[in-house]
């Protein structure tokens, strides 16, 4: 257990001090449009982005993309009865949390994929049961087939009911992070120490982007 706890500090070291002076790749199939700058034509690439969304949050509060103006932010996918992945999704989020925790302009955006179970009561125990005490990190529910829609649709990840996955949902266990533009920026595997440091690290470059 030693080892394991010495090479998992070795690895965040490594990753966390690689270079951060980068720029981070833009994800999602872009579509070429043009544009008129200073009377010339330009034709340029954009890229998808996070549409409007409105859900309601664990203090029963509604959560729309407003809220996430000017920030960067990370989105999940879990829900709170899964007996597979998510808790150790969650153990490696909490890392995220702490690192960004007193940053105002990061955010952590984790969308329940059992709405029905998951109300904004059970949302708030589970978030007070991982130490959250700021609105840092927002858990959020509502309509099952808008979260679902914006989650495969859009994050790139995958979020369905599924009978015969454990628990009775089927969900990535990708963590996503977003630009200030809702652009996609990097997607990291959630369940692993090597996904979440890569994560850390690459906030700390697209923050970069913004000084």
């Amino acid at each position: 257990m030693h080892t394991r706890r010495l090479i998992a500090g070795l690895l965040a070291a490594a990753l966390l001090l690689a270079c951060e002076d980068r720029k981070l790749p833009y994800l999602g199939e872009p579509e070429t449009i043009t544009r008129t700058v200073a009377g010339k034509s330009i034709r340029e690439k954009s890229y998808p982005s996070i549409p409007a969304f409105s859900f309601t949050n664990q203090d029963n509060r509604p959560v729309t993309e407003l809220d996430f103006k000017d920030k960067i932010y990370i989105a999940d996918f879990f829900f709170t009865t899964c007996p597979t992945i998510c808790p150790v999704m969650k153990k490696n989020m909490l890392k995220v949390y702490d690192e960004v925790k007193d940053n105002p302009t990061v955010r952590i955006l984790s969308h329940t994929i059992d709405p029905e179970h998951d109300t904004p009561a059970v949302l708030k125990t589970y978030s007070n049961d991982l130490g959250v005490r700021n609105a840092t990190w927002q858990f959020v529910t509502g309509d099952r087939g808008k979260i679902y829609e914006i989650g495969q649709k859009h994050y790139l990840i995958t979020a369905a009911e599924d009978a015969k996955s454990p628990g009775g949902f089927l969900h990535s266990g990708h963590f996503v992070l977003l630009d200030k533009d809702r652009h996609i920026r990097g997607m990291y595997d959630g369940t692993t120490d090597e996904g979440t440091y890569e994560l850390i690290r690459d906030i700390r470059t697209l923050l970069k982007e913004y000084e």
